[in-house]
């Protein structure tokens, strides 16, 4: 039996109002005490946190593991350990793999792949067989065998008709749809944003209307849906689809979003360096619509920051007009966002893992996310005041493809606890 006992630390969760220093005990995979002045169990562990955060583990509802087909890029071990070194417990992983992970069969070898690793993963299913968008999956019996939530991400979901279908199966499931929202004839052929840095480098650009086309198409959808089908946007990166989220929000309807640090954080003039670490899909935007996604994350419009993982190859990404779309994230996604959101303050350190941890325990419906005694000992520890160097050759999944490369972050993670036992700790002990 793993036993560790935290001392002194400032415990963080937004799911009990809570934001005070004390100690908490983890006994055989779970929070069993937490308060002041816990006494150590003869086998514990003790770790002295004195001036560091104490938090829920990080969630990140959407995740590229690349397999199987494509583990040259990420495998299951590599990248939940990458997952680790940036404070993730859980993950949820994208279903466009070779094969398609749109059987039973399928997640049933994800889940028992994931069984050895250092982080939760839950199976994203595809809503379309090989995400063809001709025809749906079985999926009950996707959900059955451990599923968590449907999507067709990489593509959007072909027609209208088949994805009215998949809500009103989602619904009577009780399983979220998270829905890519793109017009692919709009962005056809498009490499980077459709804004003044296409037309200097001469590329055909994605307009924001792709995107913001798709998820007028999907909210539409859902006001037709059932009741119970909860619609989660992915990647959320324009003014005008956050303000569809918005409105779509304001008149009750069942709708989430996602958003990515970099999409508040970089402008399309990112990618003028013809360096493909800078490119992804949807692309980087326009200066306001960095300052709308900015805006709309702080109000809480735009409910969770996520990652959108999607790991390359070195060679792969050497040439900028030919490369695929993709940036990896998880180990910077939380510094990332606590230097732009928390040193700025515009967010309370609380209402940031509240949009890490908290909310997408809630959109996934699973018991985490939360310090609440009787929970899984999914924890990660912080130091808030602890600046450090993105350095890609230094982070733990196979690809180096780091949208935050050479950026000075403030906070970091020094220890993640998965299931009550330590996956991680940092090289640098200052605990």
């Amino acid at each position: 039996m793993s036993v560790i006992l935290f001392k002194n630390a400032r415990l963080v969760d937004p799911t009990q109002n809570l934001d005070s220093v004390g100690d908490l005990l983890c006994e055989d995979g779970k929070i069993t005490k937490l308060g002041q002045n816990i006494e150590a169990p003869n086998e514990a562990k003790v770790v002295d946190a004195t001036h560091l955060v104490l938090a829920p583990g990080f969630i990140d509802l959407h995740v590229h593991l690349r397999d199987p087909g494509f583990t040259q890029k990420e495998d299951v071990e590599s990248g939940c350990n990458a997952a680790a070194a940036g404070g993730v417990t859980t993950l949820c992983a994208m279903p466009n793999t070779a094969p398609t992970c749109d059987s039973p069969e399928a997640v049933q070898e994800l889940l028992e792949k994931a069984k050895s690793a250092k982080a939760h993963v839950i199976p994203v299913a595809a809503i379309t067989k090989g995400l063809r968008g001709e025809e749906l999956t079985d999926m009950k019996a996707l959900v059955e065998a451990g599923a968590g939530a449907f999507s067709d991400d990489g593509v959007p979901v072909a027609t209208a008709r088949l994805m009215a279908d998949a809500m009103e199966q989602a619904a009577a499931l009780n399983t979220p749809i998270f829905a890519h929202t793109e017009d692919r004839t709009l962005s056809k052929g498009g490499i980077i944003h459709d804004g003044i840095s296409a037309k200097e480098l001469g590329v055909i650009g994605i307009p924001s209307s792709a995107e913001d086309v798709g998820t007028a198409r999907e909210i539409a959808l859902l006001m037709s849906a059932p009741k119970g089908c909860h619609l989660h946007i992915c990647h959320t990166s324009t003014k005008i689809s956050a303000s569809l989220i918005r409105d779509a929000k304001a008149k009750g309807y069942a709708v989430t979003a996602e958003t990515c640090p970099h999409y508040f954080i970089f402008d399309e003039t990112k990618v003028l360096t013809e360096d493909a670490d800078y490119r992804m899909n949807p692309p980087l935007r326009t200066k306001e619509d960095k300052e709308a996604i900015f805006n709309a994350i702080v109000s809480g419009d735009l409910d969770v920051i996520a990652t959108d993982h999607a790991p390359h190859t070195v060679e792969e990404k050497s040439d900028f007009y030919h490369a695929p779309n993709g940036v990896i994230g998880m180990e910077t996604s939380f510094s990332a966002s606590y230097t732009a959101l928390v040193a700025s303050g515009k967010l309370t350190l609380s209402e940031l893992i509240y949009r890490m941890s908290a909310k997408p325990a809630e959109i996934l419906g699973i018991d985490a996310g939360t310090l609440k005694v009787g929970s899984p000992a999914d924890l990660v520890l912080l130091d808030e005041n602890e600046t450090w160097v993105v350095d890609p050759e230094k982070l733990h999944g196979k690809s180096k493809n780091a949208v935050f490369k050479n950026c000075t972050l403030q906070s970091k993670v020094k220890m993640t606890v998965l299931d009550g036992k330590i996956v991680f700790e940092d090289e640098r002990k200052d605990f």
